[in-house]
């Protein structure tokens, strides 16, 4: 298991620097910049933009840039935001909360009902409600993030005035119930792609795992359906689940990205757009490299407890 944990952690050492490496590039290489903001108001000339240039080293090659910016970052030093002037750090940590409040609130609704729909489609197979299912999961990888997000605001909190239009809570009441009401709707708009794709793979897990042999044997032997199918067949129907879980959050981090723009979630979705408009490269690059980290360490875990939940799995020997 070491050997297999030493391996990982060295490709995403690599994977972490190819991707720095492109996403500085790219980021130095479009069009505007972050002195655009100053060029753009006529307040400044171009003796303050070349001496405001140099101050932030945007006047050196970009190599030199990467090669410096890449040995701050190693130090524990992920820069200054060029807008709020504060390390790049802070601003993060002021804004991942709320987006990790979403992506686990959101994970949690979409693996339960996901699991329910998944379990239930497999059990009663080729049925009306397996049928309805299916539809419904493949409508739901339809639908744009964005346009249902807007549709549930229309409906839920414009007509219905059930639900709140946005923020995370009301202004002087931050109370529990209060924040509680605000993620309803970011969470469901979230959680719709990810309970699609749950009950789908957990009906083809559950489907090949009651066709067993061990699963034939104890019906043979007389033991209930409900017993069977919670002790026996959804305990082995889980295991491909924990794949798919680390898997997943590339796409969480994406949907919590439009999810946040649409209700004005102050995470970091919300932030990386922003920043974006701004051209503050210190806080995207932070952003980014966090998000490649998290994407990572998501992955590694995964692999890691679907070794210690089934035991028959080889990779750590190989």
């Amino acid at each position: 298991m070491s050997g297999f944990l030493i391996r990982r952690l060295l490709q995403a050492v690599v994977l972490l620097f190819i991707v720095s490496m492109i996403g500085f590039a790219i980021l130095h290489l479009a069009p505007g910049g972050p002195l655009s903001q100053f060029a753009a108001s006529g307040d400044m000339t171009q003796a303050d933009l070349d001496r405001l240039s140099a101050q932030l080293g945007l006047d050196r090659p970009l190599p030199v840039q990467y090669v410096e910016w890449l040995r701050r970052l190693l130090g524990g030093d992920w820069g200054v935001s060029y807008r709020d002037q504060q390390p790049v750090l802070t601003i993060i940590a002021a804004h991942i909360g709320p987006t990790l409040e979403l992506m686990l609130s959101s994970t949690l609704l979409a693996m339960l009902l996901g699991a329910w729909i998944g379990i239930l489609g497999a059990v009663r197979r080729y049925s009306l409600f397996d049928s309805l299912a299916t539809i419904g999961a493949m409508i739901a990888l339809s639908i744009p993030t964005f346009w249902f997000g807007l549709v549930i605001i229309y409906v839920f909190s414009v007509g219905l005035g059930w639900l709140p239009a946005g923020n995370r809570f009301t202004v002087g009441d931050g109370s529990f119930l209060n924040r509680l009401h605000h993620l309803i709707g970011p969470c469901i708009v979230l959680a719709l792609v990810s309970t699609a794709v749950w009950s789908r793979y957990m009906r083809s897990s559950m489907l090949e795992v009651i066709n067993q042999d061990y699963i034939r044997t104890a019906r043979a032997k007389g033991l209930p359906e409900r017993y069977i199918l919670v002790r026996h067949a959804l305990r082995n129907a889980l295991l491909p689940m924990i794949t798919i879980t680390g898997l997943h959050v590339p796409t969480l981090l994406s949907g919590a990205l439009v999810t946040e723009t649409v209700f004005t979630w102050p995470g970091m979705g919300r932030l990386f757009l922003d920043s974006i408009n701004y051209r503050d490269y210190p806080t995207v690059m932070g952003i980014l490299m966090l998000t490649a980290i998290l994407v990572l360490l998501g992955s590694l875990i995964a692999d890691v407890l679907y070794g210690i939940a089934d035991p028959r799995i080889e990779r750590y020997g190989q």
